[in-house]
């Protein structure tokens, strides 16, 4: 059994659903091996990181850059994880309200560190909010745990 951990901040009621959806579609009834979880970045630990083989991560932008919250994970966790985590698969999502770039380049900076191997681009959900967001969170949760299961990643 794998494991795909999902961090992902959820201030709001619609940044709830995103999580939730991102965890239905890790939990699509195809994939057989791979359990996950989602947890708040202020709940999240490193010995999280370390038992996953996978991690989605979902931040609010906030003034141009990630939650605090998500910031405050790496923070945590970032130097207990550095040696033994390298290479471990991730995907991005960012609910923005302005453009997301700022935000983009603060998590990749510090994934950049982690040396994690980043599964597509990351997701932005940019303006009003839609609840096709939602539908592209499920999309990227079936996409991270089926590659998973089927060992592409």
């Amino acid at each position: 059994m794998k494991n795909l951990l999902i961090v992902a901040n959820t201030p709001s009621e619609n940044t709830r659903a995103l999580a939730q959806a991102t965890l239905r579609g890790c939990q699509h009834p195809d994939i057989e091996s791979v359990a996950s979880v989602h947890l708040e970045p202020l709940a999240a630990t490193a010995e999280d990181v370390m038992k996953a083989d996978g991690i989605i991560l979902g931040t609010t932008e906030n003034f141009g850059y990630m939650s605090g919250a998500l910031k405050d994970f790496f923070d945590r966790a970032y130097y207990p994880v550095l040696e033994q985590k390298q290479g471990t698969p991730y995907a991005l999502y960012v609910r923005a309200g302005l453009d997301g770039s700022g935000t983009i380049i603060a998590v990749q900076r510090i994934i950049t560190g982690l040396r994690w191997k980043s599964i597509r681009e990351p997701l932005l959900l940019h303006g009003a909010y839609q609840n096709q967001f939602e539908h592209d969170c499920e999309e990227l949760g079936t996409l991270m745990a089926a590659s998973l299961d089927a060992g592409v990643i």
